[in-house]
């Protein structure tokens, strides 16, 4: 059986290289995507600033929360959008243990001035931690009194400032003149102003908390005893680190880092795994049927199924394992590329290396060998068992129907196909997306297992036309209906690229396009005052009212928080805004539904998007539990409810309930309206002059470009998916093609010794590639349909946005594809004269 089965390999190339292909796509996607989950799983980061600190107290940087009970209990963890800090007061209950020799607050925020570039604000205890002990003295003068700041040399010496000297600092706080006290050492830390460490904490805009706490050991304290000794102190009101887990605290993003790559390596390397799992088998299950002839003389000349079944299983083990070795270097490509790209975007934190294990390269090599294995077995199943003195008359006529178990499960995932689609029609907000992410799969699941039948009724429809037609438009019509089997092999990878990137595409296409609408119709501010660096200052928006010819100004600082929704948290774009909130809806018109926005003059009080209402299900008056940006637990009375949440903001919240709770407390925007009859032009020119760094004053599409970067990332993330989801389906169907045209040289022969003209056998073939993929384009746009739906209504509450041309260019190439996937082969086919091809196929 060995040797028949090199034999097979090596006279029936045709079948095997298509399935050698369809394996190294799928090793190449599925290791590319575990070597990403493997990246987020052992992601970490070197602790620099903490390097000489053995012990590092810190605040968690996720909200968690405990689902379920007993020995079903849980516990889901969502990163922070913010920075979590501790009580800065731990800092001397820790200082009292016997181990302890110092204890450290690390408070870090960003400064602006027009004559130095970006510093980073800390106190000046804070000089305490250096990897160099040389970096801590003063090269000259002394330590930062109240109204003082110290700068390090480098900087000060750039910009030509002494100490003595005065200079204008622009903080979360406020912006105030400060005398140089002193200069650090060079070597210090770059571009670092160095506050009173009572003045450090207000100015930061969290009075009393700290990003970090360093601890340091007496002599003959080893680190484990220092962190038992620091773990007592805090007593479990902060973590402890140690070692590399340090560098997280450095590197907050991390959390967010680690997310990411999880989620693309983990749900979408799971998606793409079962895609290129359909897709191994069909194509394993296509090679194998096109050997029935062969399969039914062995049979016939006595092998048992044993020997067949064996006879495959050794094929698939000669096949997958080549090609999965051979997918392995593309697929660590691939990850690459892609960890760069999210590394470019800032989506996950610089010094941050992929991680290369050999687990994702063995699972991508195990699943596509497990595939041909079973597809092998199941697809040889039926004709090993027929009986010799019939096997070769069951291979000369296509079987009429899938078997009863194929059937069954193939009704079975319509029926919940149907049910699951249902659901997600009638549920609300972001629960209906969640539920229509599973339509997709049991959809596929059932053309992949009623894939005859749907290519037999296919053909019947579509046909009629064909029918009608001319000599080459009758053939192919006759041979599709005569052929399902065949013809589903080559409809179900079109359906997995219409329904895959249909749903994906369109779905960021939805967002954008509601979001701009939105935009367009809700900002309908004069002016948009940003700064170009960290942001601007709180004191802004007060004084934009300030000047001639505004009538209203409202500060909007971006920030999110997390709210509950079926035992999960799901962050929330969130604004806070400043000022007056009668003056919010002369600058953002929010499309306020119930409620009014005038309520939002308390701290405990938030204005809601509708959908975002509906998925927490709380209305007016109501109170909602929310986790602010730095997981603070939150209960505020809703008291509005607007529609125009995905462009501007799905919570709206006064800043003053927010600003303790941000990374940065900077305002990102102050939303400008003049007074009527005012001159635009001079009171821009005013805005422009406004005390605070950067300045830069637009129209309203400098609130869009916020919005649009904001979801950049999400755009980008679901077009890489498309690509990769996509274009591995549209090399299944060119190969899938190719690989039923080559098989059918006996069926070309014949038409040829019948009198077909090589021009006619083209036309047949172009017609059947059409009937094809417009088959695979109308049953992948409904099931991509069936997805988009509930989830544009559940994210924008309308339905889905389809770009035309987007559209024609999708159907158009799956078109091109098949006319080039079947035209080049049939081709090739045909340069062999009739009487040879014929007696070569015997």
């Amino acid at each position: 059986m060995n040797g028949l089965a090199r034999a097979s390999v090596r006279f029936r190339p045709a079948s095997f290289v298509g399935t050698f292909i369809a394996l190294l796509f799928a090793a190449a996607i599925m290791t590319a995507c575990g070597t990403l989950l493997q990246t987020g799983i052992v992601a970490h980061l070197t602790p620099e600033r903490y390097a000489s600190a053995p012990v590092v107290v810190a605040a968690d940087q996720h909200a968690r929360l405990t689902v379920g009970h007993g020995e079903d209990r849980d516990e889901e963890a969502e990163p922070l959008p913010d920075r979590a800090r501790v009580d800065a007061g731990l800092a001397d209950r820790i200082a009292r243990e016997p181990g302890v020799a110092a204890a450290v607050p690390d408070v870090a925020f960003p400064v602006q001035s027009k004559a130095l570039p970006a510093l980073t604000g800390r106190d000046w205890s804070a000089t305490a931690i250096s990897t160099a002990p040389a970096a801590k003295p003063l090269a000259e003068g002394r330590a930062p009194a109240a109204g003082e700041v110290a700068l390090d040399a480098a900087t000060a010496h750039a910009a030509q400032l002494r100490t003595g000297d005065t200079v204008t600092l622009v903080t979360p706080a406020d912006t105030g003149s400060y005398r140089i006290s002193g200069l650090t050492a060079e070597g210090s830390g770059s571009a670092t102003a160095w506050f009173e460490d009572a003045a450090a904490g207000r100015l930061a805009g969290h009075q009393g908390q700290a990003d970090a706490i360093a601890v340091y050991a007496r002599a003959g304290v080893s680190t484990d005893q220092l962190a038992g000794q620091v773990e007592h102190a805090v007593g479990g009101h902060a973590l402890v680190r140690t070692g590399d887990d340090r560098g997280e605290v450095e590197h907050p993003e991390l959390a967010g880092g680690k997310e990411l790559l999880t989620g693309l390596g983990g749900s979408f390397g799971g998606i793409a795994a079962l895609t290129a799992i359909f897709v191994v088998m069909g194509t394993v299950a296509l090679a194998i049927g096109q050997r029935s002839r062969e399969i039914a003389l062995l049979r016939a000349i006595g092998a048992t199924p044993r020997q067949i079944r064996r006879t495959v299983a050794t094929e698939a083990m000669i096949v997958a394992p080549l090609a999965g070795a051979v997918g392995i270097l593309p697929g660590l490509a691939l990850a690459h590329w892609w960890f760069g790209q999210l590394a470019d975007r800032g989506a996950v934190p610089a010094g941050l290396q992929v991680s290369t294990g050999w687990i994702p390269m063995v699972s991508a090599v195990g699943a596509g060998l497990l595939g041909s294995l079973v597809a092998g077995y199941l697809a040889a199943r039926r004709p090993s068992k027929a009986r010799p003195s019939q096997a070769l008359g069951e291979a000369a006529v296509e079987r009429a129907r899938p078997g009863i178990v194929r059937t069954v499960l193939g009704v079975a995932a319509l029926a919940g196909g149907i049910v699951v689609a249902s659901l997600a029609a009638h549920a609300t907000g972001e629960d209906a997306a969640n539920i229509a992410l599973g339509v997709v799969m049991l959809f596929m699941l059932s053309v992949a297992l009623l894939g005859p039948v749907v290519a037999w009724l296919a053909a019947t429809v579509l046909g009629l036309p064909l029918r009608a037609g001319a000599a080459p438009a009758a053939l192919a019509a006759a041979n599709a209906r005569a052929n399902s089997r065949r013809l589903a092999s080559a409809i179900t990878p079109i359906v997995l690229v219409i329904a895959f990137c249909g749903t994906l595409v369109f779905m960021q296409s939805t967002i954008k396009h509601v979001s701009a609408e939105q935009v367009r119709d809700g900002v309908v501010a004069d002016q948009i005052v940003s700064g170009t660096g960290a942001g601007l200052p709180s004191t802004t928006a007060a004084d934009a009212a300030r000047v001639k010819g505004v009538d209203a100004a409202v500060g909007v600082l971006r920030t999110g928080v997390l709210y509950r929704s079926a035992g999960a948290f799901i962050g929330a774009s969130t604004l806070g805004v400043s000022g007056n909130p009668a003056d919010l809806a002369k600058v953002l018109d929010v499309g306020v539904k119930e409620g009014s926005l005038t309520g939002l003059a308390a701290n405990d009080t938030v204005a809601l998007n509708s959908l975002l209402a509906d998925t927490a299900k709380v209305s007016v008056g109501d109170r909602v539990e929310l986790r602010l940006g730095d997981g603070t637990t939150v209960h505020p009375r809703v008291v509005a409810l607007y529609e125009r949440g995905l462009g501007l903001g799905e919570v709206l919240m006064p800043r003053a309930a927010v600003a303790g709770h941000v990374s940065v407390a900077y305002d990102s925007q102050v939303l400008v309206r003049d007074t009527a009859g005012a001159d635009q032009a001079a009171v821009a020119s005013a805005l422009r002059q406004l005390d605070a760094p950067g300045v830069a004053v637009t129209d309203r599409a400098g609130y869009s470009a916020q919005v649009d970067k904001d979801l950049e990332l999400n755009a980008w993330a679901n077009r890489v998916m498309a690509a990769v989801l996509g274009g591995f389906a549209a090399v299944a169907a060119a190969n899938t093609l190719v690989m039923t045209v080559l098989d059918r040289r006996r069926e070309v022969a014949l038409l040829r010794l019948a009198g077909t003209t090589r021009r006619q056998v083209l036309g047949m073939m172009r017609w059947e590639a059409l009937l094809v993929g417009t088959a695979g384009l109308v049953i992948g746009t409904a099931i991509a349909w069936a997805t988009l739906s509930p989830i544009a209504r559940g994210l924008t509450g309308g339905a889905p946005y389809v770009p035309p041309t987007v559209a024609a260019a999708i159907a158009g190439g799956v078109l091109l594809l098949g006319l080039a996937a079947t035209g080049l082969p049939a081709r090739a086919l045909l340069r062999t004269r009739p009487i040879e091809a014929g007696a070569a196929r015997e």
